[in-house]
């Protein structure tokens, strides 16, 4: 009878210890359920803010403070340690939002261009959910702080955004402060990804500084949770804040130091040429002689300023230099191009006349032109720029190394051609990628140019001065030159983004950059970053606007905006810069780094967890 009692009991208490683990797991389920329920909301405010601000730093608003603070709301989704429900989803359609407003203007050249505006778009949207889903994991699996691991992620995103998919380096986070001269000069050491670095790092500080009573009030984390600590910061987070003031700091007298040591010397008298053509599938083009003649007439008004060199923007010289390979047959040429006759191949009338007006000038000459190269299996087809000396005539050429994807070429042409369906162009279009960089010597400058988007490209332009200095004493190259064609976008916020992208050219490599660029904007950038305003500025279109007064500066001086979609050209004597770059010496070593540092924590996910928690506030154990 006892036995009886005694089972009895043991059940009842069985059964009782399971109710209780029920009502616990219920209520817990049921508190997560509401968690995740509110934080979804909050997710979405976030994302949406966060791709707000972004967008803002960077033109047309050109808000470049905001850069300070755009990464703050989605930093507060890697802090709170419970995913909540359909975060991703809104930290990606935030992106995308902000991406096709930033990138809009890639739609103003034909309407096959909308279809590339939005693949980019839902490309890049991609790159602020592997942000905020690595970051989560190296501060909530492996402990590392937030200040730490969140500009690691950032930058190492960035770098393989110069990559992948033939790369594109437009709109770092480091890009928005191009204004603050003295905090880029870290460019020389790490690139504009060390820029990138130490505003990540900055806002991951403010992350932490924000209120556990704010993520509530923000519908991040529940009421429930209640405050963390009730002194506020912990002293791990005191750390990191004090890590990324520390930080800061550095970055700040590097730059007034760097600065202090420039040294610039006079250099070449540049005359850059700024014709107004628009660039369009939709619109008849204007005639070859046209666009010739504007420019000629443009550069003889700065002859009088007597210029070293002269610049002519991309393409803007309207007949290609032909060269066929020697021993070629007319049997052969005209197999190989049955749409040209074959002594045009061995006609050098385009050489003649670029050598005519170089020396009617008196200057050097970088000319924006197209060329072509016939030999027995095809003929090869050049975006080019062609060097030519008063002296010595044409004295060669460089040709496009970094092709426009879609816009130049299309991959995987012959075994996928459907492709071309992405492309305004039909039939063989498409231009051949250059077999390496050149230098343009004349007298005592070297000059090294590059072609349309290549000066947005970092270790493209990086890679070609340090090329030119693998045999040479002291600093190789004292000017970049580029020629581009910005006519396919309208005057849109896509001239001033180019502008200022390249500016970070200039600094990382300690180099001046000057530009011709169609319909603008052409500029001069000195060695540290500053765009300059010329000497010269001649508005070619004053008659055509009389009455009103010509345009005698680079800026509007009510709103200090650029002009743009002008006939003009800009005369300066460019300062040269005699400092070296340990970015040039030693590349990307900095950003690569903390992209194998980004994938590993990418990986690390797939490692079994080991019982880790963390500080749900501060990202610590």
């Amino acid at each position: 009878m006892s036995g009886v009692t005694m089972a009895d009991e043991k059940r009842q208490v069985a059964k009782s210890e399971r109710s209780v683990r029920e009502i616990i797991e219920s209520a817990r389920s049921a508190q997560q359920g509401r968690s995740k329920a509110i934080g979804s909301l909050g997710a979405w405010g976030m994302s949406l803010l966060s791709a707000a601000l972004l967008w803002c730093c960077f033109t047309p608003v050109n808000a470049s403070p905001l850069a300070w603070v755009a990464l703050v709301p989605l930093l507060l989704l890697v802090r709170i340690e419970d995913r909540t429900r359909w975060m991703y989803v809104a930290i990606y359609t935030g992106s995308l939002l902000g991406q096709l407003a930033t990138f809009q203007w890639m739609r103003l050249g034909d309407p096959t261009m909308y279809i590339a505006w939005v693949a980019l778009s839902l490309y890049v949207a991609n790159y602020a959910v592997v942000f905020v889903a690595t970051t989560r994991v190296a501060v909530h699996r492996w402990s590392i702080p937030l200040v730490v691991a969140a500009p690691v992620v950032w930058t190492g995103l960035e770098y393989a955004r110069a990559y992948l998919l033939t790369g594109f380096s437009w709109y770092y986070l480091g890009h928005s402060q191009y204004r603050w001269l003295e905090f880029i000069q870290i460019c020389d050491l790490v690139g504009a990804y060390g820029v990138s670095f130490v505003i990540a790092a900055s806002s991951a500080a403010l992350a932490l500084l924000v209120p556990h009573s704010w993520l509530i009030r923000f519908r991040l984390v529940p009421a429930s949770t209640g405050p963390v600590t009730a002194s506020g910061l912990t002293l791990g987070q005191l750390g990191q804040v004090g890590i990324a003031i520390s930080l800061f700091g550095t970055t700040l007298i590097y730059g007034y130091v760097r600065r202090a040591q420039a040294d610039f010397q006079p250099g070449p008298r540049v005359a850059l040429i700024q014709g107004n053509f628009l660039a369009s599938l939709r619109v008849a083009p204007a005639s070859g002689d046209e666009v010739f003649m504007t420019h000629l007439k443009l550069m003889a008004q700065t002859v009088r300023e007597q210029p070293d060199l002269v610049v002519w923007p991309e393409a803007m010289f309207p007949w290609p230099l032909m060269e066929a390979a020697e021993g070629m047959t007319d049997e052969q040429l005209q197999s190989v191009a049955p749409y040209a006759r074959p002594e045009s191949w061995r006609n050098n009338e385009v050489a003649k006349m670029l050598v005519r007006e170089s020396q009617r000038s008196g200057a050097a000459l970088v000319i924006g032109i197209n060329s072509a190269l016939a030999d027995p299996q095809r003929v090869h087809q050049y975006n080019s720029a062609a060097f030519v000396r008063p002296d010595v005539g044409l004295a060669g050429r460089y040709d496009k190394l970094h092709r426009v994807i879609f816009g130049e070429y299309i991959p995987l042409r012959d075994s996928l051609p459907w492709l071309a369906r992405f492309t305004p162009y039909r039939g063989d279009f498409g231009i051949d990628k250059g077999k390496g960089g050149a230098i343009f010597e004349y007298q005592k400058w070297r000059m090294t140019p590059v072609i349309c988007f290549e000066d947005t490209v970092p270790h493209l332009v990086r890679g070609l001065v340090a090329a030119a200095s693998e045999n040479e004493m002291g600093k190789p190259v004292d000017l970049l030159v580029n020629v581009s064609n910005d006519g396919w976008f309208h005057g849109s916020s896509e001239l001033d983004q180019h502008l200022i992208t390249a500016t970070f050219r200039a600094v990382e490599c300690r180099t001046p950059l000057v530009r011709a660029v169609n319909t603008g904007i052409s500029a001069i950038i000195d060695g540290d970053g500053a765009i300059l305003d010329p000497d010269v500025f001649i508005d070619g279109d004053a008659r055509k606007n009389a009455p009103a007064p010509p345009r005698t500066k680079a800026r509007d001086p009510q709103t200090g905006t650029w002009h743009k979609q002008l006939n003009a050209a800009l005369v300066h004597t460019v300062p040269l810069d005699p400092r070296q770059s340990l970015y040039v010496r030693f590349g990307d070593w900095f950003a690569g780094l903390c992209c194998i540092a980004m994938v590993l924590a990418m990986l690390s996910h797939l490692v079994p967890k080991r019982g880790l928690r963390f500080d749900q506030s501060a990202g610590t154990r």
